[in-house]
């Protein structure tokens, strides 16, 4: 499943390093391989669905009706089957050959089981549950779960088979123990307005669970309520229901609408893992609207995860109000992230909401985010990626987080960010090696410790940046332990003078730290040349008595002007790098708000404590 287009992690730990210019190097590989504004994948997602997935088609003159009664039903051939009524304390199980495809369309069914599953598939290569335009449908128990055979069942819905959930009515699904829907195989949905409350994974598909398919908008479908089911399951054949032929004619003609989900869960809300297969256990999701109220993560993809479209309303574990780890009855810690991934990451377009305890964005590999709106309050950090953390486009707004944006590696090459950070703005947090490329975007950075911190190069070839914080003088708002070089793009990072540092000389576009201005939040800081040409402009956002400010019009030999507030300084760039500050520590990944340390501070002064008391899972 595996695309051939990689994540820039990837490309990153494959650079050589030109020993003038470390950073820049670095940053044309990257941006050599990733274009700005184009799509990318880790998945082939060509196939994803296919065109009877995605339909959700019947003809109700080839199958049968089948009326519920009694404690349980089963299926043993494929074909399709219309199911009516319901079930008290009882289970429709499916066991057919392991090649049938088997359709269960559900005509407003109403199924509970306090012993074990509503629905059980034994064994089918496929089943497709169909749930027609204007019926509800109610699926609970789970009240426990009685062994019917070597299988664990552990779901309202449980299937040892591929299986996939489409149409455009509802089905509404309560568990008392256990998860909601669970497939052992591939679990796919394509429409339909599920609502699934359960104490375990909401969704649960152990090689795969894929969301979408059809279209945003479909044609209104005449729902089947004309069928008059029979207490047979003789097939429809016989039957004289012209208006049954007639629903089917208009289903078969209309488009699929994109599914609507709401879920509750004690664990994850969709949840994928396969520990056998390093390419299943991945979530795809291309549209749809989803909203997740979960104990753990609200999506966690054991291997891979790429969203291509939908709108996302996610809450994880207590939210952002709660800084510490969450821990189960057994003392282990909680996985409560927003969208959580072992493997790549990407998220090409959608809408997003995320309220988490933990990270709201993780991989513990690479993060891409090509498009796409984010609405962010995090616990922990904004987005988080052990590898590369890329943003080629987009518009991410970060309310609360501890760190913005921290991975091995940041490259920001697109997209409008937005953020405020309790700890550092942009964090590259590697052993040395990490590097901070900025490439194109608009950057917004209010941070109560480092603006932007690289532990290893710092590189800035474009874009707009403007930084306020720290007012601390334990941080600065550029920090770096190896070179920092900036080529193009504007910048204005106001800050505390303590840790205070400018740009190298390797740069080519002119840069000034100044530490004889400051102001209060609210000060409106601007740069003008000898003319009165306004080159960058900021309204400080925090208290700041430093600033560093960079534009493509300063120039060796030019003389600029400076206002911050009332303050006024007239400065001529005899050189590009104008003023030379402290030289500053890099943050290292690792702590959460908690006991992480930082170096000593010169002349034997102490560092302030971080926050908190728990380290990162």
């Amino acid at each position: 499943m595996l695309a051939a287009v990689m994540l820039a992690a990837g490309v990153l730990s494959g650079c050589g390093k030109n020993q003038e210019n470390p950073a820049e190097d670095s940053l044309a590989e990257v941006t050599a391989e990733w274009a700005v504004t184009s799509k990318a994948a880790v998945l082939e997602t060509e196939n994803m669905f296919t065109d009877r997935d995605v339909s959700g088609e019947y003809d109700p003159a080839d199958a049968a009706c089948i009326q519920l009664e009694g404690e349980s039903l089963t299926i043993t051939e494929a074909g399709v089957y219309i199911l009516s009524g319901s079930l008290e304390d009882g289970m429709i199980i499916v066991d057919g050959d392991e090649s049938a495809k088997i359709q269960l369309v559900l005509n407003n069914v109403e199924i509970s089981n306090s012993r074990g599953a509503a629905i059980y598939v034994k064994q089918a290569d496929k089943v497709f549950i169909t749930l027609p335009e204007g019926t509800t449908n109610t699926l609970s128990g789970g009240d426990s779960y009685e062994s019917l055979d070597d299988n664990h069942i552990d779901g309202i819905i449980f299937a040892k088979s591929d299986l996939v959930i489409n149409g455009a009515g509802s089905l509404l699904i309560s568990a008392v123990t256990g998860h909601g829907i669970v497939s052992k195989d591939d679990l796919k949905v394509t429409g339909g307005s599920l609502t699934v409350t359960a104490p375990g994974h909401g969704l649960s598909g152990k090689d795969s669970v894929r969301i979408g398919g059809g279209t945003e908008a479909a044609d209104s479908v005449e729902a089947v309520d004309s069928m008059e089911a029979v207490d047979s399951t003789e097939t429809a054949d016989s039957m004289e229901a012209a208006d049954s032929t007639k629903a089917a004619d208009v289903m078969n003609e209309s488009g699929a609408a994109m599914p609507s989900l709401h879920i509750t869960s004690g664990k994850d809300g969709i949840h994928s893992e396969n520990a056998d297969k390093e390419d299943k256990g991945f979530v795809y999701i291309a549209g749809g609207s989803i909203t997740i109220a979960s104990k753990g993560d609200c999506i966690s993809a054991d291997a891979y995860l790429q969203i291509d479209g939908g709108s996302f309303n996610l809450t994880a574990g207590k939210g952002s109000v709660e800084k510490t780890a969450a821990w189960d009855e057994d003392g282990s810690e909680i996985s409560t992230k927003g969208i959580k991934a072992a493997g790549g990451m990407i998220l090409n377009e959608g809408s997003f909401t995320i309220n988490s305890q933990d990270d709201a964005l993780h991989s513990d590999s690479s993060l891409y985010i090509a498009g796409g709106s984010f609405e962010i309050a995090a616990g922990d950090d904004g987005l988080h990626a052990e590898e590369t953390v890329t943003v080629a486009g987009g518009t991410i707004d970060i309310t609360t987080c501890y760190e913005g944006i921290e991975g091995k590696d940041v490259v920001i090459s697109g997209g409008s960010i937005r953020l405020y950070a309790t700890d550092d703005g942009l964090n590259a947090a590697g052993e040395g090696s990490s590097k901070l490329l900025i490439s194109g975007g608009t950057l917004y950075v209010n941070a109560d410790g480092d603006g932007i911190d690289s532990n290893g190069d710092l590189s800035v070839t474009g874009g707009e940046i403007y930084i306020s914080g720290p007012e601390s003088n334990a941080d600065g708002a550029i920090d770096y332990e190896g070179t920092a070089q900036i080529t193009g793009g504007k910048l204005m990072a106001l800050g505390s003078s303590g840790m205070a540092m400018n740009f190298g000389e390797s740069s080519t576009q002119g840069a000034a730290l100044i530490n004889t201005v400051g102001g209060k939040a609210g000060t409106e800081v601007r740069l003008e040349d000898e003319k009165g040409n306004v080159l960058i402009s900021y309204t400080a956002e925090s208290s700041f008595d430093s600033l560093v400010v960079s534009c493509p019009e300063m120039v060796q030999g030019g003389s600029y002007l400076l206002y911050a507030g009332n303050e006024e300084y007239t400065f001529t760039l005899e050189d590009l790098i104008y003023g030379q500050g402290f030289g500053g520590f890099g943050g290292g990944m690792g702590p959460r708000p908690g006991n992480g340390e930082r170096p000593e501070m010169p002349g034997g002064g102490e560092r302030p404590e971080m926050p908190g008391n728990g380290e990162r899972p």
